[in-house]
């Protein structure tokens, strides 16, 4: 239950968007010397948590992190001690759930169709990546050929993944803002798996959309803001970044209108208002080794516990702490992948989708349906005899009106 608690009691800043594979926790062959460490220094739970940081942090062994998040939790009422039997815990390997009664007729989509209706689904909770905008002309980030990384050498990155690194972008700005004025809200339209979403919420089943994207057309497909996380951050918003790289929750922030009009000058447009804003000026997006949003951490616990369906839509699930939502959603509730290819099963994350075991009794909940995110989308809706409300989304840009679902009229 620590490591569970721990995750969900971590301040916002803590939530620290990582370039896939995770950062490596310390591992059993630490905890041997640790352990010897804590008996000379005699730490138990009766400890002051101020003393035990003190004395972790002089022993040198633990990473800063490590420190920061026993101070961290130290706030929520976790002992440093506990922490460290979490990361033990954490380091022995992925846990898998304990089997269950079967909930879905059959594992595809018109089985997930049939359970929203039959159960009357309102607390759907859809998690999305850059597949669901990869049909508006946006590539997605690690297609080879096509992807986003593939296509960035250009800029003479020293990899693909420092565009979008905070000390890269403090010591290299210029590569980031040519790569954000291609990217810029308004260029692309939303895809039909957009308005997917949009009808779910219109349809009164919807309760949170988590979005990795930082294209905002979940907002423009009409989806209300209350229901958006946008865990990597978007265009809504920018702020200036301090040139000593401090990672001040309070950063000063600054109209967006502001930055579009900077950057449309060039540099010098940028050097401009980087002067005048006292630092370099970046949309709200979150880079890698960056806090997510506090809007993340505030509601993923309680929306993933009390979903009664998941949908994942077009993400492969290798950043943290973003795939980390799937293990964490209520073990009473199916959940499905729409995907051109499996991801985040539970070989790979813990608590992860188990459509790929194919031995009797051994899934229960998860389907996986193979496809572009519009097509799987469109079939779903077809299922639940929405297809209609759907296409009409569609063809008015996310204008039209639809009847709330039948089960959610009363809400």
């Amino acid at each position: 239950a620590i490591l569970a608690q721990a995750r969900f009691s971590l301040p916002a800043s803590l939530f620290v968007f990582a370039a896939p594979p995770p950062p490596t926790l310390p591992g059993p062959s630490l905890f041997p010397a640790m352990a010897d460490e804590e008996e000379e220094k005699e730490l138990s739970l009766e400890t002051p948590p101020d003393e035990a940081i003190a004395t972790f942090a002089a022993m040198g062994f633990l990473p800063e992190h490590i420190i920061e998040l026993m101070r961290r939790l130290a706030t929520q009422g976790i002992h440093p001690l506990q922490v460290l039997q979490m990361l033990q815990e954490q380091s022995q390997g992925r846990r898998e759930e304990k089997p269950r009664d079967r909930m879905l007729e059959t594992f595809d989509l018109e089985g997930i169709a049939r359970y929203i209706a039959e159960k009357e689904c309102k607390r759907i909770v859809v998690m999305c990546g850059a597949g669901i905008s990869t049909s508006a002309g946006i590539p997605d980030f690690r297609t080879p050929g096509t992807g986003l990384y593939d296509n960035l050498q250009r800029f003479n990155l020293p990899k693909a993944e420092a565009i979008f690194d905070i000390n890269f972008f403090l010591r290299n700005p210029g590569a980031f803002y040519e790569l954000a004025k291609e990217m810029w809200p308004g260029n692309y339209k939303p895809t039909p798996a957009h308005y997917f979403i949009k009808l779910l919420s219109d349809k009164g089943i919807l309760l949170r959309c988590y979005s990795q994207n930082i294209d905002s057309l979940e907002r423009q497909a009409g989806l209300p803001e209350e229901q958006l996380v946008a865990a990597h951050g978007n265009f809504d918003k920018a702020h200036v970044v301090p040139e000593d790289g401090s990672r001040d929750s309070a950063w000063k922030t600054v109209d967006i209108k502001e930055l579009k009009t900077a950057l449309d000058k060039g540099e010098e447009g940028w050097q401009e208002l980087r002067r005048e804003k006292g630092g370099l000026v970046k949309p709200q997006i979150v880079f890698f080794g960056e806090a997510l949003p506090d809007r993340f951490a505030e509601l993923c616990m309680v929306d993933l516990k009390q979903c009664d369906l998941l949908i994942v839509l077009g993400t492969s699930l290798v950043v943290a702490p973003f795939n980390s939502l799937v293990g964490d959603c209520n073990s009473d509730a199916p959940r499905l992948l729409v995907n051109r290819e499996q991801a985040g099963t539970c070989d790979k994350l813990e608590f992860g989708f188990r459509f790929h075991k194919t031995e009797e009794g051994q899934n229960w909940r998860d389907v996986f349906h193979e496809g572009d995110c519009d097509s799987g989308c469109k079939a779903l809706a077809s299922a639940l005899g929405w297809g209609e409300d759907l296409e009409a989304l569609i063809q008015s840009n996310g204008c039209s009106s639809t009847h709330r679902a039948p089960w959610a009229a009363a809400l």
